[in-house]
């Protein structure tokens, strides 16, 4: 099997075979650092631990010590949360949910603002979904196949933002029935996610016009 070398933040080189994935990449470095890890960066840039690694590359683990691990932490945390939200508000449509310095956010198309007592039945729903552990799994599909299916979910949000893009390919992330439109990385599954805490409710116009709808 052929082989190939990384090389680590210290200068050290470790031969894989092709094929290796990042997360046991880390469990070969050590168990502490594998139980820690969050996702990887590979020659600059960011890939879920379940990457397969196929070419030699500098070769990264990150954790929540690292800034970019906090952001793959709490980015998965958004999925959760937009997933908690359209399974209590069906009609609610998500539009964008990114990580930010100190946590993330997710703005919805909602025919009402959550109230505080909305806030305690997402967090808990939120939890329920971490505790099944549910895998994030990535998909690459053609635009036009991505536009088909948020079309069925009836999310135009998601359609302007695949046409924005302006690729051939764009990634999806799945976990259990939920589906979002997203570059990743993510953690591997939902219960990697130990903690979280939802503050507050704000309102903004999408894409900051206010001749768009309130979000």
């Amino acid at each position: 099997m052929a082989q190939i070398k990384l090389t680590l933040p210290d200068g050290s080189v470790m031969e894989v075979p092709a094929g290796t994935t990042a997360l046991q990449v880390a469990e070969r470095i050590g168990r502490r650092l594998a139980q820690d890890a969050l996702a990887a960066k590979v020659n600059g840039r960011l890939v879920d631990l379940s990457r397969p690694l196929t070419e030699d590359a500098d070769f990264q683990i990150l954790t929540f010590k690292d800034e970019e691990g906090r952001h793959v932490y709490w980015h998965s945390a958004a999925h959760v949360l937009a997933d908690a939200v359209t399974q209590l508000f069906p009609e609610a449509k998500p539009t964008i949910g990114p990580a930010i310095a100190d946590g993330f956010y997710y703005d919805f198309d909602v025919p009402a603002p959550f109230t505080e007592e909305d806030l305690r039945r997402i967090e808990q729903k939120m939890q329920e979904i971490i505790d099944a552990n549910q895998p994030f799994v990535r998909e690459e599909c053609s635009s036009e196949e991505a536009m088909r299916r948020f079309e069925q979910m009836q999310n135009r949000y998601k359609v302007l933002l695949i046409t924005d893009i302006g690729e051939p390919v764009v990634s999806l992330y799945h976990h259990a029935d939920f589906t979002d439109l997203c570059t990743g990385p993510h953690l591997p599954s939902t219960g990697y996610i130990k903690a979280f805490k939802l503050l507050s409710v704000a309102g903004a116009y999408w894409r900051g016009d206010e001749n768009n709808p309130m979000l």
